[in-house]
């Protein structure tokens, strides 16, 4: 099974300010009141004005990122970082094998990393995008790491999450369905109330 992720996570009300009136910018809402906004060839050509580079060899410590971090687009996310730590956090896997990198900015420079891993052989907390996550200011939960507690499992690439923001799901919205259905379900298997009447399943 592949994953793919291109993005930037902030607190929401930052990333619903900064990107008021672009045209290519869709935020999709994860837990902990953070969102996360896909980073497309579009969007970035929208915020810089050039159309955006990829690194052709493997991620390096001299090139963590897949994308090019163009001088227009970091400045970009260091004007951002002015009102609340913002990240850049990249993954691609298939078969098992794969990497993750992010970066972090606060207060109008790089405050974090960049950082990449593709072994992970370390523990979990200390891969990119949780230790991104913590410089964030994500705090951990019920789930097994920052990564899982924010949501971004949820969708599998950019165009899950593109489609996910722009229909304005939140993370928790498969369980909540699963829930409501179970709910109907023990609905419908009481005794109807005399004079009235049962659904028998999800509407």
């Amino acid at each position: 099974m592949s994953y793919q992720l291109s993005a930037i996570i902030a607190d929401a009300g930052l990333l619903h300010r900064e990107t008021r009136g672009l045209d290519h910018a869709v935020l999709g809402n994860l837990r902990q009141d953070f969102a996360l906004l896909p980073v497309t060839s579009q969007l970035v050509e929208e915020l810089t004005g050039t159309l955006p580079d990829y690194a052709v060899e493997e991620p390096s410590l001299e090139q963590p990122f897949t994308l090019v971090l163009s001088t227009a687009l970091t400045e970009t996310l260091a004007h951002w970082s002015r009102r609340g730590p913002v990240a850049y956090v990249e993954a691609e896997f298939a078969g098992g094998v794969g990497h993750q990198a992010a970066a972090v900015w606060l207060g109008g420079q790089r405050s974090w990393g960049p950082h990449v891993d593709s072994m992970f052989d370390g523990p979990r907390g200390q891969w990119p995008i949780n230790a991104a996550l913590v410089e964030v200011g994500v705090e951990p939960g019920p789930w097994v790491d920052l990564f899982a507690e924010l949501g971004l499992h949820v969708e599998r690439n950019t165009a899950g999450w593109l489609a996910h923001g722009r229909r304005g799901l939140g993370v928790d919205y498969w369980d909540e369905l699963v829930e409501e259905w179970e709910r109907r379900e023990a609905e419908s298997s009481q005794p109807p109330e005399p004079g009235g009447f049962q659904f028998s399943g999800p509407r």
